[in-house]
């Protein structure tokens, strides 16, 4: 039996799924939620003692709700317009027309038109990000505070010293400190 178009849209129209009804995300989102389960969360923290352990909560971003504008999303011109059919000798003459107008107080471009132009971001290829020594703040803190101390001792001894405060150059980072709010 041949249905008729109105009997088939019916049929496969889903309102779940249109536009019109469909629910915002909690919170005021746009969208709803995409948050990652605990099995999937890759961020990790130092809990001490070299081991770490998944983040546990995502921080809401400050910007939910609302709609980016088109300077934010979309890549930006980095040349005013028409400028790449510009010869060279063109494009000299015309940057000197340029710095002269803005020497005489002509108006320029401000400060919210010149960051809408967004500009390229490179990266060194060679860069490799620090391996995550799974220690806490305070216990790289000992750590640090601990070589100090045995660089230290070494200085004095093969100095014949007998306090910090004598050596020409400080080393702990409570002497480097103390010295500075000597100076003031």
């Amino acid at each position: 039996m041949m249905k008729s178009f109105r009997q088939f849209i019916t049929e496969v129209y889903d309102k779940e799924l249109s536009t019109a009804t469909r629910q915002p995300g909690e919170g005021g989102r746009v969208r709803t939620s995409r948050k990652k389960t605990d099995s999937e969360i890759r961020r990790v923290k130092a809990v001490g003692g070299g081991k770490t352990a998944p983040v546990q909560s995502y921080k809401d971003r400050k910007d939910i709700g609302t709609q980016k504008p088109r300077s934010q999303r979309e890549q930006q011109p980095t040349q005013t317009r028409g400028s790449a059919a510009l010869s060279p000798r063109e494009a000299q003459r015309k940057a000197a027309i340029e710095r002269r107008a803005a020497k005489s107080g002509a108006k320029t471009k401000t400060a919210t038109e010149l960051l809408a132009t967004k500009t390229k971001k490179t990266v060194d290829p060679k860069y490799k990000p620090q391996k995550a020594s799974g220690m806490t703040q305070s216990e790289r803190e000992a750590v640090t505070k601990k070589g100090e101390k045995k660089l230290r001792d070494l200085r004095l001894q093969a100095t014949g010293k007998t306090k910090e405060s004598e050596l020409k150059y400080p080393i702990t980072k409570k002497e480097i400190a103390r010295r500075r709010k000597a100076s003031k």
